[in-house]
């Protein structure tokens, strides 16, 4: 018996050592469990996003080989690397009758060769933006591999910058092309294998070249697909090709938007007010829209065109016609013609909308009021109008036609401080030609006490007694805006009364074609954009200030100054 006892109290003794140590197993495992599922939802802490784009850190063989034999490259790189748009990226001059095959394993590109080369070649391998790391896809920027089937590799450069040439901006990631004169058929057909992108600051350079002639243009591309698309697409390029037989550096491209050859409508519809808008698709000179059918209505239609004259808005007399049919024409010349139509159960308000700068219920002494409406103006009845004053009727305000616009009135009175007014413009006050008539309309409003407007004098010099036209354009410091535009061909001053206090700058535009506004290049004439200059100060109107500032215009105006 006791021999038995002890056998069972050593049983279960072993038990208990075992149930403890499946416990303590149990208590590991469900920790590590709750651990781990803590962790799925935690937000990872991440850091700054990668914009490092990879580095190259071996080449086999290595880049500007000699006498090249091998049938396929390796390129190593410091992280894992991934192809994009690689067809449309990556480029080889001189084309290859078949294409090499591309392919990534984790950091390496294996690039394998056709047997279709050629002897005594130099061949460059360029990858665009066709290169980029595997997570963020920072793509590696002007990265080519050279290499030469014979003893000798092309070596000559050429580098340069590129301009807006409307803002005189360098710009960043254009798109630098090197067509040789040979093949020069391809532009605007297919992508030029020769190219490179701008920096930060516009500088590009082109290396491994061989000695010939070719033609270079720049490209602020839309689709990546280096072609020039036509006029959507801003380009930039040199009257002439370049015979290169040496490094050559300089080369200055100034880019702008073309101006397409020909004439199309880009947009035409029948607004529920009865205006019909034309869009179109470049700016004319002198256009004029003539009705063919109804013809009736041509005699006294009303066109508008925009500043531009790439905008026209037209009124009829009757709006009761199944399809309208117009001719565009510029200098009386037929360009286009074009048909719109609408529907019988079509219905048009003509009722006259107005609008008017008050919309911080505020008024100032210079600007006074504007009211435009939404078709021409026929006929204003004054006695419809009232202005009061701290409720005390003002009939002493005046308003008169703006000269410029015919869709518009200015309204103008000796404003008081510390004073309200209410501005009550009854129904039917004012009245287009084709019976529109306005609904009646009310803004109450205050006196603008911060006086805030200067005076400044323009004291201009021109280089020389010629009739060259310049454009002396005011413009915002940001260059998005001409605020004024004045023409000149001889020494003048020019004065610009009670203008906003801020800063402004000057731009002088040569006006080659005397058409008193800024005309872009166009790259199948080789023709270059009109040349501007920016005056090298930013000039600051003050509140209740006068200054005169001289601006002298230099004797060769430069794009590039």
């Amino acid at each position: 018996m006791p021999s038995s006892k002890k056998q069972k109290n050593s049983s279960n003794s072993l038990k208990t050592a075992l149930n403890l140590k499946w416990l303590f197993l149990g208590a590991v495992i469900f920790s590590i469990f709750l651990d781990t599922r803590c962790a799925s939802i935690q937000q990872p802490t991440g850091g700054p996003k990668d914009s490092i784009p990879p580095s190259v850190v071996n080449e086999r063989p290595k880049n500007l080989t000699r006498n090249f034999k091998e049938k396929e490259i390796v390129i190593t790189f410091d992280e894992f690397v991934k192809l994009q748009n690689d067809y449309k990226e990556i480029s080889i001059s001189p084309d290859m009758d078949k294409r090499p095959i591309f392919k990534v394993r984790k950091r390496n590109l294996h690039i394998t060769l056709p047997d279709s080369i050629e002897e005594n070649t130099t061949y460059t391998i360029n990858f665009g933006k066709g290169l980029v790391d595997y997570n963020e896809s920072n793509p590696i920027l002007n990265y080519s591999y050279v290499f030469a089937t014979g003893n000798e590799i092309d070596s000559l450069n050429i580098s340069g910058t590129v301009t807006d040439a409307n803002t005189l901006e360098k710009l960043k990631e254009v798109t630098v092309m090197l067509i040789p004169k040979s093949q020069d058929s391809i532009f605007g057909k297919k992508k030029a294998n020769i190219f490179t992108l701008t920096d930060t600051v516009g500088r590009f350079q082109l290396k491994n070249l061989k000695e010939q002639e070719y033609n270079i243009y720049a490209l602020k591309e839309e689709n990546s697909d280096r072609i020039y698309n036509g006029p959507n697409e801003e380009i930039g390029f040199l009257d002439t090709t370049i015979y290169l037989n040496k490094d050559t550096s300089g080369i200055a491209l100034f880019i702008s938007k073309g101006i397409p050859k020909k004439l199309r409508v880009m947009d035409r519809k029948i607004e529920k007010n009865g205006k019909i808008l034309y869009a179109l698709n470049k700016s004319l000179q002198n256009p004029t829209i003539r009705i063919l059918v109804p013809e009736e209505l041509n005699e006294d239609k009303i066109v508008n065109f925009n500043r531009q004259r790439d905008t026209a808005s037209m009124w009829l007399s009757r709006m009761d016609f199944d399809s309208l049919k117009v001719v565009i024409e510029e200098n009386g010349k037929a360009l286009d013609t074009n048909i719109i139509r609408r529907s019988k159960n079509d219905k048009y308000e003509r009722d006259l909308i107005l609008t008017n700068n008050l919309n911080s219920r505020k008024v100032d002494r210079i600007n006074q009021i504007t009211i435009e409406a939404s078709a021409p103006i026929n006929t204003v009845d004054n006695n419809a109008i009232v202005l009061t004053e701290d409720s005390i009727a003002r009939p002493n305000f005046q308003i008169t036609k703006d000269g410029t616009n015919n869709r518009k009135i200015k309204l103008t009175y000796r404003w008081r401080a510390k004073r309200n007014y209410v501005l009550e413009i009854k129904e039917g006050a004012i009245q287009g030609f084709f019976d529109e008539k306005n609904k009646e309309t009310k803004a109450d409003f205050t006196l603008d006490e911060t006086e805030n407007f200067g005076d400044i004098i323009l004291n201009i010099t021109v280089p020389d007694s010629s009739s060259t036209q310049y454009l002396v354009q005011l413009m915002n410091d940001k260059k998005e805006r001409i605020i004024a535009s004045d023409t000149l061909t001889a020494n003048r001053k020019i004065n610009y009364r009670q203008y906003p206090g801020g800063k402004y700058i000057v731009r002088i535009v040569q006006d080659r074609n005397r058409n008193g506004q800024w005309d872009p290049g166009d790259v199948y004439d080789k023709v270059q954009p009109e040349k501007v200059w920016f005056m090298d100060k930013t000039i600051t109107i003050r509140p209740n200030w006068e200054q005169e500032e001289a601006v002298a215009i230099p004797k060769t105006l430069s794009l590039d100054n």
